[in-house]
């Protein structure tokens, strides 16, 4: 139908119908790769491997203990050390 490479065309959204046999979706023609990575977003990239996700950056575990450090426990937290009916302390 259309003269034009793969890689300038992004399909998405499929959904199949019950019972098989049928599916629709959409699809997007670029002409040519420069506009296709414009307009595109980059979880689509990313997916047709155009694009290179940047790996996350977690936070250390120092930022953790100082955000605990800084609220201390709260009123409702069940990890404070209660007594049961035994009496041994948790």
């Amino acid at each position: 139908m259309y003269k034009v490479d793969k890689e300038v065309v992004f399909c998405f959204g499929f959904r199949t119908a019950f019972g098989g046999g049928k599916s629709t979706g959409f699809a997007l023609i670029y002409d040519n790769l420069e506009s296709a990575k414009k307009f595109e977003p980059k979880y689509r990239l990313v997916r047709v491997c155009i694009f290179t996700r940047l790996p996350d950056i977690s936070r250390g575990p120092s930022q953790d203990q100082e955000r605990v450090g800084k609220h201390g426990l709260q009123g409702n937290d069940t990890r404070q050390e209660t007594t049961n009916i035994t009496g041994i302390s948790i």
